[in-house]
């Protein structure tokens, strides 16, 4: 997405979500860690781009598992062999899915970043309030990860149904719109609200 479209678009996302919020009426307070649906009967007023909005924050909020899983141990945030396999493999599979490669591989490098900023946001956070630290330590590689690539088979065949949506130039309004939707509905904090921002520039796609 064109950098200022993307400015324009998260503008929109900040809107939406009060929007949203508003039209719906009292809800609980947004906290990470809240997984579900839209409300029944409400679904249908999202775009069809929340198929992808929604997975994008399902995994926003796995990051809170990957920094526990992480924080105080010697594994780093970064891992650029992990973040290349990942990008080597959603390239393999998007392009069995009839999509270009580099793009799909754009679109979770975004991911990818994403999830690390709320995962500096985290740690930031529990340093500064030890009380908030997490007491379980999730299993990265038996629990977290296989969850990541669920998210990450469902966002591959989301991207490939939306291609349409995806390369319509109202695209850019209609995905912060949705990302609106999608931080209401699983109730995003703060953080994972940064990190949906950041998740969203390589979604809209240029016309194949």
């Amino acid at each position: 997405m064109h950098p200022r479209r993307l400015r324009s678009a998260l503008t929109v996302l900040g809107a939406a979500a009060t929007a949203t919020a508003l039209a719906l009426g009292p809800a609980a307070p947004a906290t990470a860690g809240t997984h579900g649906p839209a409300p029944a009967g409400r679904a249908a007023t999202a775009h069809g781009l929340t198929s992808v909005t929604d997975l994008l924050a399902q995994r926003l909020l796995l990051a809170d598992k990957v920094a526990a899983a992480k924080y105080g141990t010697d594994t780093p945030i970064d891992d650029p062999v992990r973040e290349a396999q990942i990008l080597d493999d959603v390239r393999a599979r998007a392009s069995s899915l009839g999509l270009e490669p580099d793009a799909v591989a754009a679109v979770f490098r975004d991911q990818i970043e994403a999830n690390k900023l709320v995962q500096r946001a985290l740690y930031a956070r529990w340093d500064a309030h030890p009380a908030e630290r997490p007491t379980e330590r999730p299993d990265l590689t038996k629990e977290v990860r296989p969850a990541l690539d669920r998210i990450t088979s469902g966002l591959l065949a989301a991207l490939r149904d939306t291609e349409r949506a995806r390369t319509a130039p109202a695209c850019g309004p209609r995905l912060a719109t949705a990302a609106g939707w999608s931080a209401y509905t699983h109730r995003l904090d703060a953080p994972h609200l940064e990190g949906m921002g950041r998740a969203l520039p390589s979604v809209c796609a240029a016309p194949r």
